[in-house]
């Protein structure tokens, strides 16, 4: 079973890093791109190409100028210090050099402080690569494909923590509402993947922060399975939820006290934009990140499928899902089914806390209950005894937010989703592919009805 899953985390590490390393950070890309006009006032600038300046870091933008004398090809190179502030990118540029050599220190500081402390990035004359090779598409269309772009990265955090929930859930028929928070401890483990490993190159620091994200992650639930779950075996359904949210709460507050509460920001890697079409003035663009998210949820969606039908671990969790009773005279362990099962949930909870970090920036340490309940919400909706129908659930989830944003007020938005989600239960209790009450909440050791399709 281990040896299959850590096949399937090899294939997502490997989405979420290919064919993106030539990639640049895209803030200083632009900030690179808006010196341009200051160096050359009154020309057409054409963009050529901007790529990284070497293996130490840095931007390099050629382009070509429109003179009297025809079109001639220049380049910019940008040096910028190791460790930059976000909040001010000019302040961070160390060094420019030109078709015609080196700026000096003076000319350098007079560029930052007056050019781009007024104009900033605003002035880059490409925001967007190759927009003006995008393919044309109606107005409507457009809009649409970049709200469905925009829903990538959510799709994939409420896919993987609703099928965290539908493990659970489908093996022992308790919800645990803590699964939010393992997000979060995932998400902190990611950014101090970023912090150790900030010498390396943007493709090593993602590793690394994807490794311990997961790594700390499945250990923090494994602990919750065996600490917390286990002695709650013969315990009813209140009692278990009141003990998940009680887990809830001392887990916020462990990361408040070993984090703090302020929200400390990871440098933006592989969101530097891409233009896949056009309407006219309007651009729609795609970032790798945003890719990358994608694929991976896509990728473990169907490893996780896959473990559950074919693995060793698959049958022994459907084994023990449908009759305890009947899988403990054949051999199974449940208690061991059960750890397992915990760590697999979890370390998919800690994927969509690395997603968040990565893909918004930082993850704080209250930002898991919205998230788990959404995501809960979500794992009901599609058949909360179902890993399918809990990704199907996420799809529904982010899609729904994504119209409700393009089409309505967004303070409303929340609302909205819970309201549609409150209709669609009415209408269809188990959820869309779900078969049993997802309210019947029996004694963990002693469940004996049918279980639903889970896989």
């Amino acid at each position: 079973m281990w040896v299959k899953l850590r096949l399937v985390l090899a294939a997502a590490a490997a989405s979420a890093t290919a064919a993106c390393s030539a990639a640049v950070d895209s803030g200083q890309a632009r900030l690179c791109r808006a010196i341009i006009p200051a160096l050359n006032a009154g020309s057409d600038i054409e963009v050529v190409r901007t790529g990284p300046l070497d293996a130490a870091g840095g931007v390099r933008v050629d382009y070509r100028v429109l003179t009297r004398e025809g079109r001639n090809r220049r380049f910019l190179e940008c040096r910028f210090a190791a460790a930059r502030q976000v909040a001010n990118e000019a302040q961070a540029l160390t060094g420019l050099t030109t078709d015609a050599g080196p700026l000096g220190e003076v000319r350098l500081y007079m560029l930052k402080r007056f050019w781009l402390g007024a104009e900033g990035a605003g002035a880059d004359p490409e925001p967007v690569s190759n927009a003006s090779a995008a393919p044309w598409l109606p107005r409507g269309l457009a809009v649409s494909l970049q709200h469905l772009i925009f829903a990538l990265p959510p799709i994939a955090i409420y896919s993987l923590l609703a099928a965290a929930y539908a493990l659970i859930y489908g093996l022992i028929g308790r919800i645990n509402l803590a699964f939010g928070e393992l997000a979060a401890v995932g998400g902190y483990a990611a950014f101090l993947g970023f912090a150790v490993a900030a010498s390396l190159s943007q493709t090593g620091a993602l590793l690394a922060a994807l490794v311990l994200a997961l790594l700390t992650a499945s250990a923090h639930g494994a602990f919750v399975g065996r600490a917390l779950f286990q002695p709650l075996a013969q315990a009813s359904g209140q009692q278990v939820l009141i003990a998940t949210i009680a887990l809830a709460i001392t887990l916020q507050e462990y990361l408040r006290l070993a984090q703090g509460s302020r929200l400390i920001w990871v440098p933006p890697v592989f969101n530097t934009p891409y233009a896949v079409a056009r309407s006219g003035e309007f651009v729609v663009t795609l970032t790798p990140v945003a890719v990358a998210a994608a694929a991976l949820c896509l990728l473990v969606g169907a490893g996780l499928v896959g473990l559950l039908k074919i693995s060793r671990f698959g049958r022994a969790w459907r084994a023990c899902a449908d009759d305890p009773g009947t899988a403990a005279l054949l051999g199974i362990d449940h208690q061991r089914v059960l750890l397992k099962t915990f760590a697999l949930a979890s370390l998919l909870a800690g994927l969509a806390g690395y997603v968040v970090t990565v893909y918004y920036g930082a993850f704080g340490y209250a930002g898991g209950i919205v998230l788990g309940l959404k995501s809960l919400l979500a794992a009901i909706a599609g058949g909360i005894g179902s890993v399918g129908g809990a990704f199907l659930g996420g799809i529904l989830l982010g899609s729904l937010e994504a119209v409700w944003s393009a089409l309505f007020p967004i303070e409303f938005r929340d609302l909205a989703v819970f309201i549609v989600f409150v209709v669609l239960l009415v209408l269809r209790p188990a959820g869309l592919l779900g078969e049993r009450d997802p309210g019947a909440l029996k004694p963990m050791a002693h469940r004996h009805a049918r279980a639903p399709d889970r896989w």
